[in-house]
């Protein structure tokens, strides 16, 4: 029997080509490059503004199905499909965002796709990569600092410590830190309050650094932020502090995107990398805007199932930027149907159609909220596993036809962009076709309508309930002004609900809001529902265990 490869070993088996030829292969003049090594280089902003003249090529977003332990393979789908389209004659680039080291050394896993669909040097990426998420924890952990000091040192503005709403990060998954008392030791070791940490992709400067367009724009998004509240009630900005223009120095080289490759060469932007379930789930706007430049086919993904990231980026990142997409993949396995369908982990191995109809309701309602809702056109990718049965195969593909949406097999897992060559051709077909692209809500309706609106039309939800603070909050944010902003639905990743436990197509439920936030520099409110949390924890065994270096700098472990 053939041995099994694992991520790493394909990866570190490869031949990387120098990142100057890469550049070449995706039209990037070598001035605007500043390397990392032979592999890494940033791109200048700038080229954005030199290539303003040239049309856009075709936006395609890769989605998934609601996400289960049985796995999708979403990113693996998006690097596959973009070496797919290349091997049919296409030019395409890859936008993809950068791991955070809380799932890599977590449970979920990297990001940087899996078997022959990978973007290397996958190590370099899956760790520390071009020092992104470190500028952005420090930009972070400025502001906290300054805040601080300022009502150590006065408190001329007048903040209410009790008010305080700017927490520290960390790129870690840390249950300690969540809730945390801090400044004590007396008056000259800080004033005593309640604290805690998000995780680095939680940070509000995330979702600025990711839908920032120039330095400009990134300094004024960063003043915005409101870290407190008066005692008389009034937010408290960062540009109150004086601490954006220092917190965008720390940001000024991590602004600029990340240009890597696949496996097969093909040029992919690695940048940015807020969560999907508590945060916006989508790359840059200026990786993704530049290779719209560079590329005919742009492929980007966003994280989690179609709820989570796919509603974010049409909703907010596509309303923020601009951009309309030409199609969109939807990412789906047989095992993780089967599971929705009620079926254990352990029994997926096997023929079962029942299990399989059960579960196809949950694709089906993210096929339906793309074409029906978003009105874009669809094409289901069947990630393939060699237990999928051609019984299974032909229920799916005849289920999705009568949406009116096609199924493609993809194999870019075992081969790469051959085993995505079907799935490339469909999204060059679908992307010839007009599309009527709208929002799924409204910017001026009220707070409360737009939380109605996404719960019913997307999650299928009979209405949303307002707990704990949220009602008194959604009065104070229309107050001061900041009630036609889109929503930022933080909720768990694993079901249509609030819920984890419900699997499939839930109905006959109601989503729970129990916290109402204003990201006022991202320009979004954050809803945050259930118990979804902002800094997760290591499960029982962290991958984190298996993970080593070699004396020579070989690192094992990693997928």
């Amino acid at each position: 029997m053939a041995e099994i490869k694992t991520d790493i070993q394909i990866a570190q088996e490869s031949e990387m080509m120098n990142i100057l030829d890469v550049a070449d292969i995706a039209g990037i003049d070598r001035k605007y490059l500043e390397q990392y090594g032979n592999y890494k280089a940033k791109v200048d902003l700038s080229i954005v503004k030199d290539l303003a003249d040239k049309p856009n090529g075709k936006l395609v977003l890769v989605t998934a199905i609601t996400p289960t332990p049985a796995g999708e393979g979403k990113t693996t789908t998006t690097v596959g499909l973009g070496d797919g389209l290349r091997a049919i004659g296409k030019k395409s680039m890859i936008a993809l965002r950068e791991p955070s080291l809380g799932p890599v050394f977590g449970v979920k896993g990297g990001a940087a796709g899996g078997g022959y669909a990978q973007v290397v040097p996958m190590e370099d990426i899956n760790l520390h990569f071009t020092g992104d998420f470190h500028a952005i924890g420090a930009a972070n952990n400025l502001l906290a600092a300054m805040l601080d000091n300022h009502i150590q040192q006065g408190n001329v503005l007048g903040i209410n410590p009790k008010s305080i709403t700017w927490k520290r990060v960390v790129d870690m998954n840390d249950r300690q830190l969540r809730n945390v008392v801090d400044g004590l030791g007396g008056e000259k070791q800080g004033v005593p309050r309640q604290d805690g940490f998000d995780i680095t992709v939680a940070s509000e400067v995330m979702a600025i650094f990711c839908l920032a367009t120039s330095i400009a724009d990134l300094k004024e998004r960063l003043g915005k932020i409101i870290v407190a509240y008066t005692y008389d009630g009034a937010p408290v900005t960062a540009h109150d502090l004086k601490a954006e223009g220092a917190m965008a120095a720390l940001l000024k080289d991590a602004i600029k995107p990340n240009l890597v490759q696949t496996l097969e060469h093909t040029p992919a932007f690695v940048h940015g990398g807020p969560f999907a379930n508590i945060a916006h789930g989508c790359n840059s706007v200026s990786a993704t805007r530049t290779a719209l430049k560079l590329a005919d086919y742009t492929i980007t993904e966003a994280g989690f199932g179609a709820d989570l990231g796919a509603e974010k980026f049409l909703d907010i990142k596509c309303r923020m930027a601009g951009f309309k997409p030409n199609a969109v993949v939807i990412v789906a396995t047989v095992r993780a149907l089967k599971m929705h369908g009620g079926l254990a982990k352990s029994e997926l191995g096997h023929e079962d159609l029942a299990a399989l109809e059960a579960g196809l309701p949950n694709l089906l309602q993210h096929v339906e909220n793309v074409t029906k809702v978003f009105k874009l056109p669809a094409v289901v990718a069947i990630n393939a596993f060699p237990t999928d049965t051609k019984a299974e195969l032909d229920l799916v593909e005849a289920k999705c036809k009568e949406l009116g949406v096609n199924v493609a097999l993809s194999e870019v897992w075992a081969k790469g962009g051959e085993g995505g060559k079907a799935l490339a051709e469909e999204v060059v077909r679908l992307c010839e076709q007009p599309n009527e692209f709208e929002f799924s809500y409204d910017l001026n309706l009220s707070i409360m309508e737009k939380l109605e609106t996404i719960a019913k039309r997307i999650y299928r939800a009979d209405g949303v309930e307002l707990v704990g603070n949220a009602i008194k909050q959604i009065k104070q944010l229309e107050d001061l002004g900041f009630g036609n902003m889109p929503i930022c639905m933080a909720k768990t990743q694993y079901s249509f609900s609030d819920d984890a436990a419900l699997l499939g197509a839930p109905r006959n439920y109601t989503v729970k809001v129990r916290n109402l936030k204003v990201s006022a520099g991202a320009g979004f409110i954050v809803a945050l529902t259930g118990d979804v949390m902002t800094m997760p924890g290591l499960p029982k065994v962290p991958a984190a265990e298996k993970i080593d270096v070699s004396e020579d700098g070989v690192i094992t472990g990693l997928f």
